[in-house]
């Protein structure tokens, strides 16, 4: 069989910046509170009148990709998109991508992972290439969540830590097996769904109900138990990288990059003391984006490469955890 290897990396942000004090000025809350509990500075809202979507911020990600690649939009085979917010309900943004990139009649499959979602598209992608089915997949994190918050004193544990933006890849075809994707883990416990979740639209609340809601319907806003969740992911975080690690004959003094999901610097840092990782081996930009969700670890694993963080031969590390609950890693041989 077939290793895949990322030949090419992209991202797009949208250009408004949302402060904390900027947030400050339409809910009680202030700089200082966000960053002691979630780390997060500022964060890229798409500003009303734009052009960005999910789909459009995607193809944005898409073309940088395949440009680095070396490649035109005739060279990928398939399509993975990975969001929570798609543009529409159905279809998924993968064919939207199809289309806006003028590609040939390929594939295009969507994950809806949330969180988790890049890595499972990543390692969904990699199971193509690894039986030879397809030798350049086009792998997309992106989500627009600014349009879906409850942007009132009532929603700020949530609001404050969501940005929009976009990532991607070229997962290709490597002969060599000591390179490239190494292996992926995929982990899910759906009894937690209910921590994590937006609730609505849902076979039980569709059409009928929407058009006769006289009443504000706070099922359609995001709803997180913040305790819960870190308390899950710090565990299920640490478990899926020593699962990576194991699998692979690595130790924790093996890692030269990891690449967290960055849903709170908080649980990034306990994850970097817990492993005795130096402040160089591990790539935080939450910072400046907030929870980008699907597209949080390939927008930093791309501004790591740019930064010239990760070189050749490198052990990198990809871990997730997310509403479902899932999580998941994959170890990759730069």
């Amino acid at each position: 069989m077939y290793n895949s290897k990322i030949i090419g990396l992209g991202k797009y942000v949208p250009d408004n910046v949302v402060t904390n004090d900027d947030l400050s000025k339409i809910m009680d809350t202030n700089d200082a509170w966000i960053q002691e509990r979630t780390g997060i500075k500022e964060r890229r809202w798409i500003k009303d009148g734009t052009e960005d979507t999910s789909a459009v911020m995607g193809a944005k990600a898409a073309k940088i990709a395949i440009k680095r690649a070396g490649l035109t939009k005739d060279d990928i085979d398939f399509i993975v998109f990975a969001t929570l917010s798609p543009d529409y309900y159905f279809p998924g943004c993968g064919v939207q991508i199809q289309d806006m990139l003028d590609m040939p009649t390929i594939g295009a499959l969507d994950v809806r992972n949330q969180c988790s979602g890049f890595v499972y598209a990543i390692s969904v992608a990699d199971q193509f290439i690894k039986t030879g089915m397809y030798t350049n997949i086009l792998v997309i994190g992106a989500e627009y969540h600014s349009n879906g918050l409850d942007k009132t004193t009532r929603g700020r544990n949530v609001s404050v830590i969501f940005g929009d933006g976009a990532g991607a890849c070229v997962l290709s075809r490597e002969e060599d097996n000591t390179k490239g994707v190494l292996s992926t883990h995929l982990h899910s416990e759906g009894k937690h769904a209910d921590k994590l979740i937006v609730a609505s639209p849902s076979i039980a609340h569709w059409v009928p109900e929407i058009i006769g809601a006289e009443e504000e319907d706070l099922s359609y806003y995001p709803y997180m138990d913040g305790q819960f969740v870190f308390k899950n992911a710090v565990v299920r975080f640490s478990e899926v990288i020593i699962e990576g690690l194991t699998k692979n004959g690595l130790q924790k003094e093996d890692i030269d990059m990891l690449i967290p999901h960055q849903a709170n610097l908080r649980i990034a840092q306990f994850i970097q003391k817990k492993f005795g990782l130096s402040d160089d081996k591990v790539f935080n930009n939450i910072m400046k984006y907030g929870n980008t969700t699907a597209a949080s670890v390939i927008i930093a694993l791309t501004e790591a490469w740019e930064e010239g963080k990760i070189k050749e031969g490198d052990n990198v590390v990809l871990a997730a955890f997310g509403s479902g609950f899932t999580w998941a890693s994959a170890i990759i041989k730069w």
